[in-house]
């Protein structure tokens, strides 16, 4: 299989600092790759709390040591934590072992969507509200004169691109963006909160956005039919691209630009 797969998580790295986007069933495969890499620290943001977006978090190997932190965040809670509903969903009858029984210790932030994110080391990440049932968080992460971001999940407006969204992600180097449907799909499926390719591309080309990889994408494609739409995207953008299960983008101070396909468990992506 080359697209997809797992559910929604991104290892996003500036310089040496380590943010986990998502903790879908990605966060296995992810936790099982950083090895012994993992820092006593783990900051985990959630763009929201749907079930294809936390579902890998008891399978994250790191949070079986003892002496480490997990950090999680979320916005757009109404003041409720995101600990009070993951252990909710993780516990008996649907699971076996509560996160609050985990070796490593579970902290909460709470914050609303479009306020700015500063961590201990002085890492700053923005935050912008976006369109989806229940409300969810789009992330921008700045390293130098670098910088990505995060539209997961997602569903564009008539008035599009929206204009709050589009200086969000101004100039960015990468757009991480939810295409799970074409336009001819979509009217089937409005209101269920995402997106389409075409509408990625619109708002990429109308900000300045460098590079768009699209991912979150429909279950049902196949390869054959993803590769397909993906020559299509490429034609109207050529610096767009769906995202593959394990890719690397290494993103240099240089301006240059590197995607790696990895059939094994990627190189740490650096901003």
């Amino acid at each position: 299989m080359e697209f997809g797969g797992h559910t929604a998580c991104v290892e996003i790295r500036c310089g040496e600092r380590l943010f986990i986007v998502d903790a879908g069933t990605g966060i296995s495969a992810l936790g099982n790759a950083l090895g012994e890499n993992v820092p006593d620290i783990v900051d985990i943001l959630f763009s929201h709390l749907h079930l294809d977006h936390v579902g890998g978090l008891p399978f994250f190997k790191p949070a079986l040591t003892k002496e480490r932190l997990v950090r999680t965040y979320c916005g757009n809670l109404d003041g409720d934590s995101a600990m009070d509903s993951l252990d909710k969903l993780f516990s008996p009858p649907l699971f076996p072992v509560r996160l609050s029984q985990f070796p490593a210790r579970f902290e909460h932030v709470g914050f609303k969507a479009g306020e700015t994110l500063t961590f201990d080391d002085g890492a700053v990440v923005t935050t912008h509200s976006l369109n989806h049932p229940g409300g969810a968080t789009g992330y921008r992460f700045t390293h130098g004169n670098r910088s990505v971001c995060y539209i997961s999940d997602v569903e564009h407006s008539e008035a599009w691109p929206d204009k709050g969204l589009t200086e969000f992600v101004r100039d960015t180097d990468l757009m991480i963006y939810d295409g799970m449907f074409s336009e001819a799909e979509y009217p089937r499926c409005r209101g269920w909160g995402h997106s389409t390719w075409e509408k990625g591309v619109e708002l990429a080309q109308g900000a300045g956005v460098k590079s768009l990889a699209i991912f979150h994408i429909y279950p049902g494609h196949d390869d054959a039919f993803i590769r397909a739409l993906e020559t299509e995207m490429q034609r109207v953008m050529p610096t767009a691209f769906v995202a593959r299960e394990r890719q690397s983008v290494i993103l240099d101070a240089s301006g240059s630009e590197t995607v790696a396909d990895c059939p094994k468990p990627a190189k740490v992506p650096a901003i």
